[in-house]
């Protein structure tokens, strides 16, 4: 657990006293976040991209599952048809060569002006965008947006940011139009109830369960790869330089591996001195395995003598939702050839009164 985690998520009585002491800092954070709401509730202060615009987001920093949802999206919009490209701020410059890794065929903008990069998509010839990472990026108009929560970690308390994970507060749902329950280890029930009693309490969102389950083993260096099955009885350090490390280790635990662990800041660049920390911590194991966030920064510095570097992704399986999110991908292929507009209860209200179903695409 990283020192944020223990902070944030932590029950103990010394995180319960630290959060209590961030609180004027959650303050002030709070103030600055209804500053900027005021300021984009005129419509005016919206500006609407040349190519219609989906949005991927979350009210968490981190771990909710955004890439692996935009990597569905967008290989959903192009296999009906359209030519999407991936719009995202780039942070830490680990996500753009994720992104490229799992869609090789669909461009990558990086800016932090996600308008700008819209409009660069469009002249690099995407006729629609999916925005990574852009629920809190009010300036540009989007068809819908998609906010995730993670089931692993949604307790009944959430925090403004510095004392808690929330970027805004969990009333921003209001704006949205489709919420995303993502889980990895929590249970499909847990997932629904979540879903469920935020339906009830925004009457604007519809629900979408989706299992980030873990994809086969790939080696970093080589690219062999192997099934999950191989984790089995292995003894391996496990590294994470993501939004929620204790999932993805309990994931691998789930598949049998016999881990030792090493957890790092979300986005860590990783020096050519925690290469070889973790190169030694990995004498006596069968292998160092790390998400594929991680990969992208360790396999170029990997040591050939070295125990071997795998490396695992997650993939989206929509478990409820179907049909809402069908409809969400139609509206933004419509809107190619049509004024594209805001999302929210004004916008799509309608996304979320069809029947939902399940589906594993």
């Amino acid at each position: 657990m990283t020192a944020l985690d223990a902070l944030w998520y932590g029950t103990s009585l010394s995180a319960r006293v630290a959060r209590a002491a961030l609180t004027p800092a959650t303050w002030a954070y709070g103030a600055g976040v209804r500053l900027r709401a005021r300021r984009y509730a005129d419509p005016s202060s919206v500006s609407v991209p040349p190519v219609p615009a989906l949005s991927i987001g979350n009210l968490t920093v981190g771990g909710t599952g955004k890439t692996p949802v935009a990597v569905w999206a967008a290989d959903a919009l192009q296999r009906r048809g359209a030519s999407p490209a991936i719009v995202m701020r780039g942070y830490g410059d680990d996500e753009p060569l994720v992104h490229a890794r799992l869609n090789p065929g669909v461009p990558v903008v990086a800016d932090p002006d996600r308008l700008a990069g819209a409009r660069r998509a469009a002249a690099e010839g995407a006729d629609c965008v999916v925005l990574d990472d852009a629920f809190q990026h009010r300036r540009i108009a989007r068809i819908s947006d998609w906010v995730l929560v993670s089931a692993d970690r949604w307790p009944q308390e959430l925090r403004l940011l510095p004392a808690g994970p929330l970027r805004e507060p969990v009333d921003g749902l209001r704006r949205a139009d489709v919420v995303v329950v993502t889980r990895k280890q929590a249970s499909l029930a847990l997932a629904e109830s979540i879903g469920d009693e935020l339906a009830i309490r925004y009457s604007n969102l519809g629900v979408a369960v989706c299992h980030l389950r873990l994809s086969e083993l790939r080696n970093a260096t080589s690219g062999v790869s192997r099934p999950l099955s191989w984790l089995h009885g292995r003894r391996l350090l496990a590294a994470a330089a993501v939004g929620d490390p204790s999932a993805f280790f309990a994931q691998l635990r789930a598949d049998g591996a016999e881990l030792r662990t090493r957890s790092f800041a979300d986005h860590h660049a990783f020096s050519a001195a925690d290469v070889a920390a973790l190169a030694d911590a990995g004498h006596g194991v069968e292998g160092v395995i790390c998400t594929l966030k991680d990969a992208v920064k360790l396999g170029p510095l990997w040591p050939a003598t070295a125990a071997p570097l795998w490396y695992v992704s997650q993939i989206a399986e929509f478990e409820r939702g179907s049909a809402l999110l069908d409809r969400a991908l139609g509206a933004v292929l419509a809107a190619r050839q049509a004024a594209p507009s805001t999302a929210g209860p004004a916008g799509h209200r309608s996304l979320k009164n069809g029947p939902q179903s399940s589906t594993a695409d």
